[in-house]
């Protein structure tokens, strides 16, 4: 006769999970109220930077920028970007609403297929959440393009 064995499972209580502040970056104006609101705030960040950064930004309920973190630090001209990893930040600080955004060293801001792709799992993703995704942000060399813009999102 087979005698099944009992399994524990931990029992936790969820204290706190902290987001540590890196430094700060400062920006105008306040509200984000249209795409190129954001585009000067997401240069600042990438710097030019001379790989693909994914970064995720965000907002409160009066739509002004509450943090900025940088998702995925990828190759000359890819990088690996998940729902999971995206939502993670907006989901402890509590957001209303996020943008992404990324550069191309390339310095052409057309999105590829993959930006596409990626932009329709992060909407459905912030869909299941209640986070909603307001824009994707491709920052080429003296352009940008905007998903919302573009009326893809």
């Amino acid at each position: 006769m087979y005698l099944e064995r009992s399994k524990r499972v931990n029992m936790v209580k969820l204290r706190a999970i902290e987001v540590a502040k890196e430094g700060s970056i400062q920006y105008l104006p306040r509200k984000i109220s249209s795409p190129s609101d954001c585009v000067e705030l997401i240069r600042k960040y990438i710097d030019e930077s001379d790989r693909e950064m994914f970064i995720v930004i965000t907002l409160d309920t009066k739509q002004q920028p509450a943090l900025i973190q940088t998702c995925s630090l990828g190759t000359l001209n890819s990088s690996l970007v998940h729902p999971r990893e995206v939502y993670k930040l907006a989901v402890l600080s509590n957001a209303n609403t996020i943008i992404v955004g990324h550069n191309h060293p390339s310095g052409v801001s057309k999105p590829s297929e993959s930006d596409r792709s990626i932009t329709r799992r992060l909407e459905e993703a912030g869909s299941i959440l209640g986070i909603k995704l307001l824009d994707h942000i491709i920052i080429g060399a003296d352009d940008y393009y905007s998903f919302k813009e573009n009326e893809e999102i």
